[in-house]
């Protein structure tokens, strides 16, 4: 049956122009004077289990960050690190991650009940017994994993112990605590609860709704299937169902329905913009299912290593178009740039003038610094 004019098909959207959208909404298209919380909120969160990766990431979008700007909101405990979106640690407001973790803990109980020696151990086990008394441990004071794991063995000696810790460290809201994270400091990572961290309680509702419009705010136009990447969280039809009425609809070229916030930025497919080099694990690029906005299929197994690491890439006109990384050899600093195909004269100047800033802003004591390009194989 076709459609009537009541529902008229939907306008497509080009790879580009979802580039474009995409760019605009992450501020990649024009650095912002933003405050780096708001920034961090906007985002819904910073992929940080590499620990300095927020401090590039907000340098890309960000007018005159300094790497102070993000380590007094470490210090200060109103930015914090935990495992939220997809499992993994994340970067976010104090009150974003009270409420982002309450919403994604089924997701991680899910995630965790899949692991090698779980289920035996909670066999063994009881695991709220092990979980109250992780957390009077941490709530002691911060522990690392390796002084967690004998006061677990003193108690359960004949059970996993790696399985036990696993499952104290990842379903237990826990904060890495400073200096882990902290600009030009380093250590392993010490626990504690985010309540006890923060102060605050988590929250005893959720919104899902609320979480679904934060995230086309800033990776939109997408599917639900984007969103449920981007997130970890499955079954998410229903909220967009939900929300329709408050959306619009669009098509991708492979004809999925994308959805978006009607007065959200969408820019022409050739607006011009600049040359960026974004963090490892960038949002941008962990964002959606369908990552052809950013890059070509062929690109992305250069990206996204086989041991997980998501490299530190250079956009040109928007797109991939190589990998980067930064060296320092006694006082000269040197930003290595990887290009997928060859690049012209112009865009080389273009990539260099960026990675010259870059190197001033990552290696600000050497008194040399340059960028060197290679070719992929």
């Amino acid at each position: 049956m076709p459609l009537s004019p009541k529902h008229p098909t939907p306008p497509v959207l080009t790879h580009r122009a979802l580039n474009r959208a995409t760019l605009a909404r992450q501020h990649l298209a024009a650095r912002t004077p933003m405050p780096v919380p708001a920034m961090v909120e906007h985002l819904g969160g910073m992929q940080a289990q590499a620990p300095m990766a927020p401090y590039f990431g907000l340098w890309s979008r960000l007018e005159q960050f300094t790497p102070d700007d993000l380590s007094q909101g470490i210090l200060g405990r109103t930015l914090v690190r935990l495992v939220t979106l997809r499992g993994t640690v994340h970067l976010h407001t104090v009150d974003d991650a009270l409420a982002i973790r309450a919403l994604l803990q089924p997701s991680i109980e899910r995630r965790m009940r899949s692991t090698s020696g779980y289920k035996a151990m909670e066999a063994a086990v009881p695991l709220n017994t092990l979980l109250a008394w992780g957390r009077e441990l941490v709530e002691q004071e911060p522990r690392t994993t390796a002084a967690l794991r004998p006061l677990l063995a003193a108690r359960w000696p004949d059970a996993d112990l790696n399985a036990m810790a696993r499952a104290v460290n990842y379903l237990l809201p826990m904060v890495q605590v400073p200096p882990r994270g902290v600009w030009g400091m380093s250590g392993q990572p010490k626990l504690t609860t985010l309540e006890v961290w923060t102060g605050e309680s988590m929250p005893a509702t959720t919104d899902v709704e609320r979480i679904v419009l934060r995230y086309l705010a800033a990776f939109g136009p997408a599917s639900v299937a984007d969103a449920q990447v981007w997130s970890g969280l499955s079954r998410l039809g229903p909220a967009f169902e939900h929300l329709r009425p408050h959306l619009v609809t669009f098509r991708g070229e492979d004809g999925r329905e994308l959805f978006d916030l009607p007065d959200a930025p969408r820019p022409d497919e050739d607006a011009p913009v600049p040359v960026r080099i974004l963090a490892p694990f960038d949002n941008l690029l962990l964002g959606h299912k369908d990552r052809q906005r950013i890059m070509p299929p062929g690109h992305q197994q250069l990206i996204f290593t086989q041991n997980g690491l998501v490299r530190p890439t250079v956009l040109v006109d928007g797109f991939a178009a190589g990998i980067a990384s930064i060296t320092q050899k006694k006082d000269v600093a040197t930003l290595t740039v990887e290009l997928f195909d060859e690049a012209s004269p112009g865009t080389r100047e273009e990539i260099e003038a960026e990675g010259l800033r870059l190197l001033a802003f990552a290696e600000p004591t050497a008194t040399t610094s340059a960028v060197e390009f290679t070719l992929s194989p």
